[in-house]
């Protein structure tokens, strides 16, 4: 059976680009931005009202909304399957980006 080669990056910042090429689609990465803002609402909803389950759906709010757009419009697997603490990081620093102007929105 054949394995994939998985590069090792060094460091967050060998791997950011990296990222970036994988979310070159805008509707893919506009997707994980929703993603990501939902996750931000479940998360303050549920420390405002102390309904905690409410925890529970941040996974699939995160992922769900990220996934559509890798499998759907960037046609390529998630960075998540390979290089998950990267990735998760990728996706808040993304964001952050997006919104101080620094990548397209």
């Amino acid at each position: 059976m054949p394995t994939e080669s998985v590069h090792r990056f060094q460091s967050f910042a060998e791997f950011y680009p990296y990222y970036l090429q994988e979310h070159s689609n805008d509707t893919c990465r506009r997707l994980h931005y929703v993603g990501s803002l939902l996750v931000l609402s479940i998360l303050g909803y549920a420390l405002v009202t102390q309904q905690w389950l409410w925890l529970l759906a941040i996974p699939f709010a995160g992922y769900g909304f990220a996934w559509v757009g890798h499998f759907v419009f960037e046609k390529n697997k998630p960075a998540t399957f390979k290089y998950p603490f990267y990735s998760f990081m990728g996706d808040w620093v993304m964001l952050k980006d997006a919104l101080t102007g620094r990548i397209r929105f």
